[in-house]
């Protein structure tokens, strides 16, 4: 149930204690634990809720928590919080996601660790970077709602979110290259530091070119299914019996290309549509009348033509078919993953490869509490005092 992964992985002998849940503080400790680091996921008493999750939150544990280990400690005794400092003095990043005041509370923050552990990096992921918002409840909807994500992706009138956790998913992911930036000032300077990553800030970065897009031409930017596009040919078409799929011709040369590919030459010779420009302007009448010629089309057809002619072109696909990509298949970017039931799947890779190949599975999802017995032996504890903490329900493991 493994992949192949490159010989030496970069983060390996790296340490990262996790207090993270759903998906954007688990989302950076999969990252580091992908390229290599020891990362240990430290669970409440009866695991983290998130592996309890149903309906669009059913996946998020067995996506996002490969390549760690788990224990589980009661924090809310001194003899847990004890437990977790040890684990954090034998560790090089700590990674949490919860609300502001929290860890504090629990005296794991970075101002309550920091003299004590100099060379600590941490990494907090929050709703809102420090500033007015920053007590607020955030989750990927709000900050869609309240940054221009979830207006620019709905038609007017009628925000809505991007189809996928895309803030948390990302701020997890400028969490780990936060972290990776504090490793790398660490080697010159022998200090480490504290990392904070947000979703609103990371909204805000993902509709950057609609704000620059405002700054540049001085008008509102309009929502996505009625915008300007900077393409004349770029949609979703409707063809024979039904079916769709996504054309774009995004150049002078694609558009004679397109042209000579499908007999449009009446279109091609039309002094209106000599230029990209020229073509945006008609696209009142113009959409209408290529609507109407590739409707004449099978999407198989079409995929056909543009493969061939190196058009962009894209099926409309659901998540599911990605099962069975022939692409994904070929690359391996799939790679077994157990549920946790019983039941195996496959789950995407990290989207890159080091040394032609993508990061792959060392580690399954962990059971909750897994690891507690030999994480706990790692930093000092004797048999007789693990179970001692079992048996006040402290620690919990196999």
């Amino acid at each position: 149930m493994t992949s192949h992964t490159p010989t030496r992985l970069p983060y390996e002998g790296v340490r990262v204690i996790e207090f993270t849940h759903m998906v954007m503080g688990p989302t950076c400790g999969m990252i580091l634990g992908d390229l290599g680091a020891e990362v240990i996921k430290v669970e409440p008493p009866g695991g983290d809720s998130t592996r309890r999750l149903l309906g669009s939150g059913a996946g998020f544990f067995p996506m996002f928590n490969r390549n760690k280990k788990s224990i589980v400690l009661d924090l809310k005794h001194a003899e847990g919080r004890e437990a977790a400092r040890r684990l954090i003095a034998s560790a090089d990043i700590v990674s949490e996601n919860f609300k502001p005041g929290v860890m504090a509370k629990l005296g794991l923050d970075y101002a309550s660790l920091r003299q004590e552990h100099p060379r600590l990096i941490y990494v907090s992921h929050k709703g809102f970077l420090p500033g007015p918002y920053e007590q607020r409840t955030a989750l990927d909807e709000v900050v869609q709602m309240m940054g221009g994500l979830a207006y620019m992706t709905g038609r007017a009138g009628d925000p809505l979110r991007a189809g996928s956790s895309v803030n948390d998913i990302m701020g997890g992911m400028f969490g780990a290259i936060g972290a990776m930036a504090a490793l790398a000032r660490r080697e010159s300077t022998g200090t480490g530091g504290e990392v904070q990553a947000s979703l609103f800030e990371n909204n805000v970065f993902l509709v950057g070119q609609h704000m620059m897009q405002y700054a540049m031409t001085g008008r509102a930017p309009a929502p996505m299914p009625s915008r300007i596009s900077a393409w004349a040919v770029y949609d979703v078409f409707t063809v024979k019996n039904g079916e769709q799929i996504f054309l774009a011709v995004v150049s002078d040369k694609q558009w004679t290309i397109y042209c000579d590919a499908l007999g449009l030459s009446d279109l091609h010779g039309d002094p209106r549509l000599q230029t990209n420009n020229d073509r945006v302007q008609a696209r009142d009448w113009l959409m209408p009348i290529l609507r109407s010629r590739m409707a004449e089309y099978s999407a198989a057809s079409l995929a056909e033509v543009f493969e061939r002619e190196g058009l962009p072109y894209a099926p409309i696909t659901k998540p599911e078919d990605l099962f069975d990509d022939p692409h994904l298949a070929s690359t391996g970017g799939l790679a077994p993953i157990s549920l946790g039931d019983g039941r195996t799947s496959k789950v995407p890779l990290a989207p890159f490869t080091l040394d032609g190949e993508q990061p792959g599975i060392r580690l399954q999802p962990p059971a909750a509490g897994q690891h507690t017995d030999a994480l706990l032996m790692g930093v000092g504890y004797s048999e007789q005092e693990i179970e001692a903490l079992k048996a006040q329900h402290i620690a919990q493991g196999d």
